[in-house]
């Protein structure tokens, strides 16, 4: 397999945190990321048919990285509430909004109206997002 530069990383990640769904081709490198058609049905699907007949010709050599499942994404939240200070009154709100129903969106609303923690949320997210991706890849490779 080869190796693929923080850039590349950083792309799957974003990609990844879009929705969509990434597919590596392991000899290439090339990166196909498409919308979730089991989810979106076929939306759109006409603006990624070069993609699609690229992955249904070449499957053997495409591997997909997954997203995070629901639990790692509210473990992302978990780990960003818990790294700030002690008596930090959004840290307070975050645990709170985690601690009841609708957990995503409750923290999405509290770090919305975060103001300058709101931009930190998406850099730790994003790091996370990367180490993700790399997790991934490793097991990809171990395969």
């Amino acid at each position: 397999m080869i190796a693929l530069t923080t850039k590349q990383i950083n792309e799957i990640a974003q990609e990844i945190d879009c929705g969509m769904r990434c597919y590596l081709n392991l000899k290439t490198g090339r990166l196909i990321a498409t919308p979730d058609f089991e989810l979106n049905f076929d939306d759109g699907k006409e603006f990624y048919e070069e993609e699609l007949e690229e992955l249904e010709n070449n499957w053997g050599d495409y591997a997909e990285i997954e997203r995070p499942h629901s639990s790692d994404s509210f473990k992302f939240m978990v780990d960003f509430a818990e790294q700030l200070k002690d008596g930090n009154r959004l840290k307070d709100r975050l645990f709170d909004a985690l601690n009841k129903n609708k957990p995503f969106s409750r923290f999405k609303f509290e770090i919305d109206n975060s103001g300058e923690f709101r931009q930190k949320w998406f850099d730790f997210k994003q790091a996370k997002l990367e180490n993700w991706v790399t997790e991934k890849l490793k097991e990809i490779q171990n395969d």
